[in-house]
């Protein structure tokens, strides 16, 4: 290869250098970044891949014509980011998290596999692994929460069905993790902000999760527009070569976010594009994503031999091993084809899953007995009633027209109802109206929530609120004294002190997907049984952001006997816990905790059994997630007040129980030392069992101690769950 074809491959472009009869899917200030990107007519034959390809015909077109082209014919890569679906659109991230349904993940990730490597894509910029404390974040939505540890099974599970078992196989993406690193720790929760955390924080929080989709098989890493450390991590030597690369032994392709190169000069660490794509260079970042840095400046550099050639191979064979491992020498136009994109897309088992993936991330967060509904009157009123904007950002091909809003479930389901929308997402219509329309009905069916611009990328907040014409209205009907099911779509955690308030009965439905309509009828009427969980906690105010169930313990606990409790950690004018805490979700059903058991008390003698027995006491069928947490009372270095170890997702029959465990290693007790090691204390331990961070059974047990006699205050109790 000569050094124009090596440089070639580390770059990534637009479609629209390749024909003009296409549209581009993309983001961002695309005018001057191809202006400066220096592609020419004759160097777009050498460019290594391509960003925002949609459809087969698109990436037919555009291969045939490029390897007519290139001399040693050498196929392009197609990429996008294919997030919670390409053309049927599952509910957003952080809604299916909410699920707590690996297999059901990553079934979602192997369905949208399918329909996106019909459509000739080769690389899903997914997952999204950056763990987030901070709902002023828009880019929340993207993300499955704020545990760590859970975070990374998720976004193995995404791996394992973007990937299959092997990348030559039909219906398979190579994953890329994002955003290395830290991307979702941003100060005041602004998108593209300074991150600053100490490398105990950094590494026991917010990289396990990116190791674990690439234990996982994940091909590429992409870097984040952030500063770690002071450093732009897109040029971070220590994020890049120390860790990923020595450390994590990855050898796989990473990447830059969309012009992150160029943004190092904007950071203050790069005085030109030259010198930004030098140090990117240096730190091993091996596909420019639309800066021009390498296309415009690296021969030169080479040249000059401030960077060597055996950097530049590096990053080149990684690229070509990637492109060998997808199949693509063999075969250059893998999985397109223009027929089969027809009947694959939106494919009945695939909207299916959609709507039981839905259906399994609504949370609700509230219900004073009036739901499941029955036969009573309805009104449906607010502006989500009729909207077809429940897609969420980043929603792959997906067409809002394909979506089915909440009206059109009622309407094929022939239930009577009236209708007044109230107001649009932001501006009132007539509420006077939706009273006097409500006024005559038994139940109200009041759908509000944010428009999908205010999540996603670039969708920070300072009033995570619901848009004041929304609560104005929410206040005018409930003068009325009929019961009101609220149903929210948003992306983000809300301040919902006022929803709470007013609302008989509270549904998030997130950003369901294409199925929205079905999913939320199914569980307003109880063909299905609510089972979510909260992954993120839901706040009182936006002034305790950014939060966290797995806080450390303070010096001043607000708990403390005897306290002064002016002089305790609290604030003046709100509580310290959320509204709605991480693991929070009830349902129709009714689940009792009872009889945890350990079969031993010292860790120290081998893996301990723990067991825990769950009742639904109720007389419909439900879902449970039964979480166990655990708590180092006294450790060389200040713990979490419980972090989340396991957790079981099992359904009871009404009147039944079960038996569910879980084993307690020794890794689970461990934790990274200031010696840089990563072991357990010797000590006391509690562990936790319930139906969410704030609720349940304890036991304590020990490591390698003479176990004193412990009074369970909570072992001989009962914790139930129910439709509160």
């Amino acid at each position: 290869m000569t050094l124009q074809e090596k440089i070639g491959q580390l770059i990534q472009i637009l479609p629209s250098v390749y024909s003009d009869d296409h549209e581009d899917v993309i983001t961002g200030p695309v005018a001057q970044l191809m202006k400066e990107s220096g592609i020419t007519s004759e160097n777009r034959w050498e460019i290594g891949s391509v960003i925002g390809i949609n459809n087969a015909a698109q990436a037919r077109y555009i291969q045939s014509q490029y390897l007519e082209h290139n001399r040693l014919q050498i196929p392009l890569l197609f990429m996008a980011d294919i997030i919670h679906g390409h053309r049927t659109i599952y509910p957003v991230p952080l809604a299916m998290a909410s699920s707590w349904d690996i297999e059901a993940i990553e079934q979602m990730a192997r369905q949208s596999a399918f329909e996106a490597t019909v459509s000739g894509l080769h690389v899903t910029f997914s997952p999204m692994a950056d763990l987030t404390r901070d709902a002023r974040w828009g880019r929340v939505m993207e993300a499955t929460g704020e545990d760590v540890w859970l975070n990374g099974e998720m976004a193995a599970a995404f791996v394992r069905g973007y990937q299959g078992t092997d990348l030559k196989n039909e219906g398979t993406l190579a994953a890329c993790v994002k955003h290395f690193a830290a991307y979702g720790a941003p100060e005041g929760g602004r998108d593209y902000n300074t991150v600053d955390m100490s490398d105990r924080e950094l590494r026991e929080f917010y990289l396990p999760a990116y190791k674990r989709a690439l234990d996982e098989g994940a091909k590429l890493v992409m870097t984040s527009f952030n500063v770690v450390d002071g450093i732009p991590a897109t040029v971070s030597t220590y994020l890049l070569r120390d860790i990923l690369r020595k450390e994590w032994a990855f050898d796989g392709v990473t990447i830059s976010d969309w012009s992150s190169i160029k943004e190092v000069i904007f950071h203050g660490v790069a005085e030109s594009l030259a010198d930004a794509g030098r140090l990117a260079m240096e730190a091993g970042v091996d596909i420019d994503m639309m800066s021009g840095a390498y296309l415009n400046h690296l021969e030169e550099a080479i040249e000059q031999k401030r960077i060597s050639v055996g950097k530049l191979d590096e990053a080149v064979l990684r690229i070509l091993r990637l492109k060998d491992e997808l199949g693509l020498f063999e075969h250059p136009y893998r999985g397109i084809e223009t027929m089969t994109e027809q009947a694959v897309h939106l494919a009945p088992e695939h909207r299916a899953h959609a709507r039981e993936l839905a259906e399994k991330s609504i949370v609700l967060l509230k219900n004073e007995d009036i739901l499941p509904l029955s036969n009573q009157k309805i009104a449906l009123i607010g502006p989500f009633i009729t909207s077809t904007d429940v897609l969420g950002p980043w929603a792959g091909s997906g067409k809002t027209e394909e979506a089915i809003p909440l009206i059109q479930a009622f309407r094929e389901k022939g239930i009577p109802f009236s209708y007044s929308p109230g107001s649009d997402v932001e501006e009132e219509i007539d509420w006077e109206v939706a009273v006097e329309t409500a006024r005559q009905a038994e139940v109200i069916v009041l759908a509000l929530g944010e428009a999908s611009w205010m999540s996603g990328e670039a969708g920070s907040k300072t009033d995570i609120r619901l848009p004041k014409t929304q609560v104005d209205g929410l206040r005018k009907l409930a003068a009325l004294n009929i019961p009101i099911v609220t149903v929210l779509f948003n992306g983000r955690p809300l301040d919902l002190r006022e929803v709470e308030r007013y609302s008989t009965a509270i549904l998030e439905a997130w950003y369901p997907g294409t199925e929205t309509g079905h999913a939320v009828y199914n569980l307003l009427y109880g063909h299905q049984s609510p089972s979510a969980k909260l992954t993120m906690s839901f706040p009182h105010h936006v002034g305790q952001m950014p939060l966290r169930y797995d806080a450390l313990r303070t010096g001043r606990p607000a708990d403390i006997e005897n306290a002064d409790m002016r002089y305790t950690s609290k604030y003046l004018d709100a509580p310290n816990e959320a509204l709605f805490p991480f693991g929070f979700g009830m349902s129709y059903a009714q689940f009792d905790y009872e009889q945890l058991t350990l079969s031993h008390r010292d860790c120290g003698y081998g893996d301990i059994t723990a067991t825990v027995k769950v009742s639904n006491t109720s007389t419909v069928e439900g879902d449970e997630i039964i979480q166990w947490y655990i708590q180092d009372q006294v450790a060389e270095v200040s713990r979490p007040v419980k972090q989340l170890r396991g957790f079981n997702r099992v359904t009871i029959a009404p009147g039944t129980s079960i038996e569910v465990e879980l084993t307690i290693s020794l890794d689970m007790l461990a934790y990274l030392h200031p010696d840089g090691s990563r072991r357990a204390d010797d000590g006391y331990f509690t562990l936790f069992v319930g139906p969410s961070s704030t609720e349940g059974l304890s036991a304590e047990f020990a490591l390698n101690r003479v176990v004193k006699e412990i009074q369970h205050e909570h072992d001989d109790e009962k914790t139930s769950t129910s439709a509160r």
